[in-house]
């Protein structure tokens, strides 16, 4: 779900799994044939609304990678969402998402700056080998609990002078754990578990990667 250009699922068809792809966005999803047909690969890539998936056919895994559960931006979407892909998976089989839950102190931070206040994060060596810096400029609104602004990526010549920029707006709702089990008791799924990162954490770090199955 959410593949965007694919940095999830290709690797997933390199390593022999049959997978398929969706994305709200047919751009994106036109992107991500056209890695695929690169590698030799001929996955099935359509695109979804995942609060109103119908594939035609029931999967034994959905992976919501890299916060695309996120981006649905109230709780009446959420809810469509878990239901719509719990329907789509078969018996006892797994769906997984990520989530981030609001932070008091990220959120003091963010309720004081504007969409144009922009913090640097990093520089990096794009695929045309050129540099680039990434920066970003986030605020809160803490009553709908949503995150929102702009990523800027500056393109630097030989000299380091900025030839090229350009801006991507962000928005994505954050959910406090409580919430989001009752979400997800309400929607007919269970936790199967639960970590802090990527890695296998237990520490509870505000930062949550779900393993939910139908019930």
């Amino acid at each position: 779900m959410a593949c965007g250009t694919g940095a999830v699922l290709l690797p997933l068809l390199q390593a022999g799994l049959d997978a398929e792809g969706t994305d709200i966005s047919e751009a994106m999803c036109d992107v991500t044939r056209r890695k695929a047909e690169a590698l030799g690969l001929h996955p099935r890539v359509f695109t979804a609304n995942m609060t109103d998936l119908r594939p035609g056919r029931r999967y034994s895994l959905i992976v919501i990678a890299r916060s695309g559960f996120m981006h649905l931006l109230t709780p009446q979407d959420q809810r469509k969402a878990l239901v719509s892909m719990r329907d789509c998976l078969t018996e006892d089989r797994l769906l997984t998402l990520n989530t981030f839950a609001p932070h008091p102190v990220f959120q003091a931070r963010q309720m004081r700056t504007g969409t144009e206040d922009y913090t640097f994060r990093l520089e990096y060596t794009n695929r045309d080998g050129r540099r680039e810096r990434i920066y970003n400029a986030i605020t809160y609104d803490p009553r709908k609990q949503l995150m929102y602004g702009n990523w800027k990526f500056e393109t630097l010549d030989e000299a380091g002078r900025v030839i090229a920029e350009r801006v991507r707006p962000l928005k994505m709702r954050q959910t406090y754990r409580q919430e989001m089990l009752y979400l997800i008791e309400l929607c007919g799924l269970e936790v199967v578990d639960l970590f802090g990162d990527y890695h296998g954490s237990r520490e509870d770090t505000g930062r949550y990667v779900w393993v939910l199955r139908r019930k």
